[in-house]
């Protein structure tokens, strides 16, 4: 399903506009990201959880060369699945 397809989706559920299921889609990923970079964790029970976790520096190795590189540390944002979500796919 494309970010098109949702909005027309939620427009019809909700009975608003295609123009405000798209703000309101926004906001709702705004409010995500802000609350991961900010709290580090959103948690919507049943759906998803959104984390930041630090991954640590780390060596690797380029497959085409062989050579040795050195990956620095960053923040990086995992999701996890919730059981109600889960249960729907099954």
């Amino acid at each position: 399903m494309t970010k098109t397809e949702l909005v027309e989706f939620m427009a019809e559920k909700a009975e608003v506009s295609k123009a405000e299921a798209s703000r309101l889609l926004d906001a709702f990923v705004e409010g995500v990201t802000k609350g991961v970079t900010k709290e580090g964790k959103v948690s919507l029970v049943g759906f998803l959880t959104f984390e930041k976790k630090k991954r640590e520096a780390r060596t690797a190795r380029n497959p085409q060369t062989g050579e040795t590189i050195k990956i620095p540390a960053k923040n990086v944002v995992t999701v996890k699945v919730g059981s109600k979500l889960k249960e729907a796919v099954k």
